[in-house]
């Protein structure tokens, strides 16, 4: 008797869990044409932040934090310029979708010694980021 009764209720929760209507579930967000730089700027003040740490503790030389905070700081006035561009655009009347893709293709053309993910630098090319493990170039599919 138990065994039925535990088989029915497992049946009527599987029943109410596949039975969910596409038009019950939530609208998607909307993409912000900000999303892709807000992720690229929280990631800049975090190497800097683990910049500064390192240096602290002692893991870097005064010159090698100098040299790669100046770099990370042009990097974040980069972020931050297009950032402004692209709400100057949007003010101006044109469409976020057309904004987009010019951040992504000014994105493209990276130093190849530079990690694009976790913008780590390198003395020499890689294959893969000895920082975050990710592949300093882009796949083409």
């Amino acid at each position: 008797m138990i065994i039925a009764i535990t088989c029915v209720i497992a049946i009527v929760v599987i029943v109410f869990v596949l039975g969910v209507r596409p038009k019950d579930l939530p609208a998607p967000e909307p993409v912000s044409p900000f999303q892709h730089l807000d992720e690229r700027k929280a990631a800049i003040y975090e190497n800097l932040r683990d910049l500064q740490f390192e240096y602290r503790v002692g893991k870097l030389s005064d010159a090698d934090y100098q040299h790669t905070k100046t770099d990370l700081q042009k990097e974040l006035a980069g972020v931050m310029a297009e950032v402004d561009r692209i709400k100057d655009e949007l003010k101006a009347g044109q469409p976020a979708a057309a904004v987009a893709p010019k951040a992504k293709a000014a994105k493209k053309e990276a130093d190849p010694f530079t990690c694009p993910h976790c913008s780590a630098h390198f003395e020499k090319e890689l294959k893969f980021c000895g920082e975050c493990g990710k592949p300093m170039k882009a796949v083409n599919v």
